[in-house]
């Protein structure tokens, strides 16, 4: 587990954030793959929602993507743990490569519609990006 020291609290709080964000995957896909829950429009550019605008077009993609956002939990899971174990330059590599995959998923969510909650996301994985790059410059040269 990566030492609770004021130098890995920044590492340790995104840890946090991809552990919160694993438990939230892992439901909602759940939801989308039981048909219990509507994609959020917010998440999909207006062109794609325009595509799946029939009611059962639109339902079952909701619940392919809930199989796939289930998929990312996990994946979101293995990250929050790379983060909070660090140490390995595997675990760091995971977490450096999902975090780049991340970003580019919001940039392409992104094209078409502009608002807050892809921005955010944006913003909090570009702040993750930043301090994996510190942290693996710090490792490597000092």
């Amino acid at each position: 587990m990566t030492a609770f020291t004021a130098k890995n609290i920044p590492l340790i709080l995104c840890g946090i954030f991809y552990g919160v964000l694993c438990i939230f995957s892992i439901v909602t896909g759940q939801m989308y793959a039981q048909g219990k829950k509507e994609l959020n429009p917010l998440e999909l550019s207006d062109s794609f929602v325009q595509k799946l605008s029939e009611g059962d077009r639109l339902k079952a993609f909701a619940r392919k993507m809930g199989w796939v956002t289930f998929a990312v939990g996990i994946v979101q899971g293995i990250t929050s743990f790379a983060l909070l174990k660090a140490g390995s330059g595997l675990l760091y590599g995971i977490a450096f490569g999902f975090n780049l995959f991340s970003i580019a998923s919001v940039l392409v969510k992104l094209k078409g519609k502009i608002n807050a909650f892809p921005l955010l996301k944006l913003a909090a994985y570009t702040a993750i990006l930043v301090i994996l790059l510190l942290k693996g410059t710090q490792t490597l040269f000092f």
